[in-house]
């Protein structure tokens, strides 16, 4: 069984290399990934020495007591991310679709970030993680707001993976970080509810323009 599972992953990525269209989405998406994660620790070290900002009034967050519920939240998101790294390696056009779209989702928080400034959440709760420190420059990170990384982190997943069953517990696994997150105060409503509307519109125009079906004769 184990045999097969190798064999029939060695067919799928040859077939990926032996499409030239397939082969430079993989290339060059991966080389773009890695530009942007680059330059992402100057970005948000940037972002956080900047002053000023607006604080919102958010009547949900006043409503929710402000708890550290940082592990609960990076169960949920590494646990969803191997699972997905475990089915783009078994299947490599998730992992090319993956990397594109993330890929614009992190242009697009850069270019939103920077366009409303806004200013943390009152009793904001430290959120830590020392597997994505290094994105943030190993500092902590609480400018980075409009719109959440980590709901849009999820939503990339579900719309990556395939199979149904996993499709609806990565969603409900979305939502439960979205909430978590607003519990923890790290983020405001509209961060959070935003997040999967933008990354299904980036998401949408990824598919229109790299992984469109060609036509059939």
């Amino acid at each position: 069984m184990q045999q097969n599972n190798t064999i029939n992953i060695r067919q799928n990525w040859r077939s990926v290399w032996n499409s030239a269209l397939h082969r430079l989405l993989t290339i060059w998406g991966s080389v773009l990934l890695a530009i942007v994660l680059s330059i992402l620790p100057y970005f948000f070290q940037n972002i956080e020495h900047r002053q000023g900002g607006i604080q919102l009034n958010d009547y949900i967050l006043d409503a929710l007591p402000s708890v550290n519920v940082s592990p609960f939240i990076f169960m949920i998101i590494w646990g969803f991310a191997a699972l997905t790294m475990v089915r783009a390696v078994g299947k490599p056009i998730i992992y090319t679709k993956y990397i594109w779209l993330y890929s614009f989702v992190v242009i697009s928080r850069m270019i939103s970030i920077s366009l409303v400034p806004l200013a943390a959440p009152a009793r904001l709760v430290e959120l830590v993680d020392p597997l994505t420190g290094i994105f943030y420059g190993h500092a902590v990170i609480t400018k980075d707001l409009f719109y959440s990384g980590h709901v849009s982190t999820m939503v990339c997943m579900v719309l990556c993976l395939e199979r149904k069953t996993e499709k609806w517990l990565a969603i409900a696994g979305t939502a439960i970080v979205g909430v978590l997150l607003l519990v923890q105060h790290v983020h405001y409503t509209i961060d959070v509810i935003a997040a999967p509307v933008i990354v299904f519109a980036l998401f949408k125009l990824t598919q229109n323009l790299l992984f469109k079906p060609a036509p059939q004769d």
